[in-house]
């Protein structure tokens, strides 16, 4: 089993910043791939970033590429999305994952966390 948890989501104007912490705990492994998704009131959860353990390659949503760097600290078992250039578009809960290799799609994760709440206001 693998336990994570989100920290630093809050309510920010459009153009700031935010950044978002997930820790995780026990059976974790530097192999691991970890995700960031977010799901919108009425929407369908969706993909934002993935970064694989294997030379970290990270990839992006088209939405938030350019805005939003993913990143690991294998060390401290933790997992950050640095949040720039914020958009109403982008209030949402987001939540990290893990699973075995990097990918868009949600089933493709074994362990999600709770939550954090973000929310952009205009």
């Amino acid at each position: 089993q693998v336990q994570l948890v989100e920290s630093g989501g809050g309510s920010v104007q459009a153009g700031g910043s935010l950044r978002l912490s997930c820790a995780a705990s026990g059976r974790t492994h530097s192999r691991d791939a970890m995700g960031w998704f977010r799901q919108a009131p009425g929407k369908e959860r969706e993909f934002v970033a993935a970064v694989g353990w294997i030379f970290g390659t990270t990839f992006y949503a088209d939405s938030v590429k350019g805005r939003f760097t993913i990143s690991r600290d294998n060390a401290k078992d933790t997992l950050y999305l640095q949040m720039n250039a914020l958009r109403p578009k982008d209030t949402a809960v987001y939540y990290c994952a893990n699973g075995p290799i990097p990918a868009r799609e949600a089933k493709t994760y074994n362990y999600w966390g709770q939550g954090t709440q973000v929310t952009v206001s205009s």
